[in-house]
């Protein structure tokens, strides 16, 4: 087969990009390991950025979202058992939709089928040939037998463990990581939720999170040790704690009920770098991986195809390649944002191992600044709402600089 671009992975961002592409009349093949069902039925993410909303509404793919989405205008700490509202729509004129990540891939799957998208299911042995130099192919076996896929470009969206950025080679790609010392232990309920907006909850006893799937579906959250186990919890002892760390107010509208699922997240912070070699072109988890106190991973996995599909449009159109030769730089400007919101707002809520009676009285004091200045709220509710794409660079020169901040301000100093 051959095709222009070959998208690695049927996740968020590769089946988002099949979209933008197909939308721009430039053919695509999505290869996935998985199954659709397998795909479909992860649990994961569940705050969209408006400008996530746009883009899915730009596609057509906005039409179950806009019916069951919930859209969150503000959020509210707490902070051991009293809580404020951040109003981020007043701070910012924008808002948050909460709409699971399943329901976003069940959009993306049927649209895809609707509209002929070519999307290859249980590709195993998957290897990638040629990235650097004119015509990359990929190698698989699907149950009809050994594939040999040619490419102009590669699009590699196949996650953290993936086989995408272990193809770039060992003393070109640069890791950067910072692995927390605890875990989220999650559950899913269908009960009503504690509060109609989320709940961000620092405690004496480690962080909490009252969020939601929908107005019946309820998902809740507690920091745990990262040698925890699920069964360590039974659903008594869970409800016990979330409602001891979320304080009586909010405590008083939580509905206890059976959790049809429950497991513990571990907590990282990851980044690529570059997100290009070659002819391949990392996009989503596969370059970077955010702690979801930020609710940045889909988003930015968006973020991250936008930028590649108006780059692959322009090369085709236009036969321009700046956009191609910019997109690690400006993508990963807009990367590091997000990890530092997020690394941010993870080392404000949650009680570290290592952490001393100072530590915890600067928390303390930032979250009451949080909680009185407007200044700070607006900081927050930007970043949380979503920061703007960064427009392409200009030149491979300017773009190379944005990704060097520390040597940018070495050469402004006296």
């Amino acid at each position: 087969m051959r095709t222009q671009v070959a998208i690695v992975g049927a996740g968020p961002a590769g089946m988002v990009l099949a979209h933008l592409l197909h939308a721009a009349g430039i053919a695509s093949v999505v290869v996935e390991r998985r199954t659709r069902d397998y795909v479909e039925g992860r649990v994961r993410a569940g705050v969209l950025e408006q400008g996530t909303v746009d883009v899915l509404a730009r596609l057509g793919l906005d039409g179950r979202l806009r019916s069951e989405g919930l859209v969150h205008t503000g959020a509210n700490l707490a902070v051991d058992g009293a809580s404020f509202r951040i109003d981020m729509a007043a701070l910012t004129g924008a808002a948050v939709t909460v709409y699971g990540q399943q329901e976003v891939m069940r959009d993306l799957f049927d649209a895809g089928e609707a509209r002929g998208l070519a999307v290859v299911y249980e590709a195993q042995d998957l290897r990638l040939h040629d990235l650097d130099g004119a015509a990359p192919s990929l190698t698989y076996r699907t149950p009809e037998g050994p594939q040999h896929l040619v490419c102009d470009y590669v699009a590699g969206c196949d996650g953290f463990h993936g086989t995408s950025r272990r193809s770039i080679p060992a003393d070109v790609l640069r890791t950067f990581e910072r692995i927390y010392p605890f875990g989220w232990l999650g559950i899913l309920t269908d009960v009503p939720p504690a509060a109609h907006e989320l709940v961000y909850a620092s405690h004496a006893n480690g962080f909490a999170l009252a969020s939601m799937r929908s107005a019946t579906r309820s998902r809740y959250y507690i920091q745990c040790g990262i040698d925890e186990r699920p069964e360590d919890w039974p659903d008594t002892r869970f409800w016990d704690e979330l409602c001891l760390r979320l304080g009586p107010g909010i405590a008083g509208g939580i509905v206890r009920g059976p959790a049809f699922e429950k497991s513990i997240a571990p907590l990282r912070s990851f980044v690529g770098e570059p997100m290009r070699w070659g002819r391949l072109f990392l996009a989503g988890d596969a370059a970077h991986i955010v702690p979801p106190t930020g609710a940045k991973g889909l988003n930015l996995a968006v973020s991250d195809v936008v930028m590649l599909a108006e780059a692959l449009e322009a090369f085709y159109a236009r036969g321009t390649s700046s956009g191609l030769d910019g997109y690690s730089a400006r993508a990963l400007a807009r990367v590091w944002k997000a990890e530092r919101f997020s690394w941010w707002f993870t080392r404000l809520m949650h009680r570290f191992p290592e952490e001393t009676g100072f530590d915890r009285r600067m928390q303390l004091a930032e979250l009451a600044y949080l909680g009185t200045s407007r200044a700070a709220q607006t900081v927050l509710a930007e970043n949380y709402v979503g920061l703007p794409l960064d427009p392409p660079p200009v030149s491979t020169s300017v773009a190379a600089s944005l990704s060097a901040p520390s040597a940018n301000l070495r050469g402004m100093c006296p």
